[in-house]
């Protein structure tokens, strides 16, 4: 044992002492220097306690950190077939062409999506095919859409609403992927572009247009339809007052035998009159012009452009459609299974007078050639 003179003041919990040097030599024979211990009081025991609540914080979050990564690749790679997984990075790859699922009814929300403003808008033209474009466009792996029409831009009360509301109307997707809404009245109403504008300068603009008489004709048909649809059980037939009462013919040409420029199926197929609102807002290589006639006739020719245009890569193929006798028209195929369009598209049109119809061309020839030198794209459509 020590001789007291030796040990000093004794320790206690309110300082910190050491043991002289001398006093850690090693007693008896057997003793070794490894066996000298060093006696330290902790003079701050709140100081120490605090130190070791951050240690143990640090380590809760390091692993919770590395448990939800985990978690998410887990989730990652049974939700996402391989052709997907590319999306999650931002190098996306250059595979061949493949099947990519075409409906998803409710898509997985992972914590590293979010709602993000559309970088595309397909805006217009009505009746020309503007909902197969955006299901067509929405096989490919880098495309989301928003569920509905937004009209956000030519609705003041929405518009009134802000960004923030617009976003939230957007779906969810990945860094990489490009968001598209379709609101087919965005072309048609003149303060539009400019609100457009003021969200994002640089938009990608679909505009999808078909032959003029055409497209008046399936508008024609859509207005009469819903307008069916919308009468009261007392009410069956549409009133004679009612100009849904009335064939096209009537509708289209005016008594004295000249068109009625002022009818509205008519009025929004004087393409020239709503582009060029456009092209005062957004220069020419924002805008790309899709021909509705060729997308139902050969979709993948129209789609290859728009990949193109939006700068990703072909994954759209021959594949992913099949022509479906009874309706007319392709619909899309993959590996989850088949879809068509609902029912309201591709609605028959009612059979129109010839010489009506030859008297309309002509009328549009002017307005066509102006369409075209404003797009700077001869369309081809026929002049009687």
């Amino acid at each position: 044992m020590l001789p007291p003179q030796k040990l000093g003041k004794p320790i206690t919990g309110s300082a910190r002492r050491w043991l002289p040097k001398a006093a850690m030599r090693p007693f008896g024979p057997d003793s070794s220097h490894s066996d000298c211990v060093l006696v330290v009081g902790v003079s701050r025991p709140k100081l120490a306690a605090l130190f070791l609540s951050v240690m143990l914080i640090s380590l809760f979050l390091t692993f919770h950190i590395l448990y939800d990564s985990a978690v998410y690749s887990i989730q990652a790679a049974t939700a996402i077939s391989e052709n997907k997984i590319s999306i999650l990075t931002n190098h996306i790859p250059n595979p061949p062409a493949i099947n990519q699922p075409v409906v998803f009814p409710n898509r997985i929300h992972f914590p590293k999506t979010s709602r993000r403003l559309p970088q595309c808008l397909i805006i217009g033209v009505r009746k020309c095919g503007t909902r197969a474009l955006l299901e067509m466009l929405y096989l490919h792996p880098r495309i989301q859409k928003a569920a509905g029409e937004v009209h956000f831009f030519d609705r003041d009360e929405n518009y009134l609403r802000g960004l923030e509301w617009y976003r939230k109307k957007m779906p969810h997707s990945f860094r990489g992927q490009i968001t598209i809404e379709k609101s087919p009245s965005y072309f048609v109403t003149p303060e539009v572009p400019e609100r457009v504008r003021a969200m994002n300068a640089s938009i990608k603009l679909l505009l999808i247009v078909r032959e003029p008489v055409t497209r008046a004709i399936s508008d024609y048909t859509q207005l009469r339809s819903h307008a069916a649809t919308a009468t009261l059980p007392q009410q069956q037939s549409l009133s004679s007052t009612s100009p849904l009462s009335r064939s096209f013919e009537e509708l289209a040409i005016l008594p004295n035998g000249t068109v009625n420029e002022a009818y509205r199926p008519l009025a929004i197929s004087q393409y020239h009159v709503h582009v060029h609102r456009w092209l005062e807002v957004f220069p020419r290589e924002q805008l790309l012009v899709v021909n509705g006639d060729q997308l139902i006739d050969d979709p993948v020719s129209q789609l290859r452009r728009i990949e193109d245009f939006l700068g990703i890569e072909p994954r759209i193929g021959s594949n992913n459609f099949y022509f479906n006798e009874t309706k007319g028209f392709y619909c899309l195929r993959n590996e989850t299974g088949d879809k068509c369009l609902r029912e309201t598209k591709g609605r028959k049109h009612p059979r129109v007078d010839p010489v009506v119809i030859s008297k309309l061309r002509k009328f549009f020839v002017e307005h066509n050639q102006k369409f075209y030198e404003l797009v700077g794209e001869d369309l081809g459509w026929p002049e009687e």
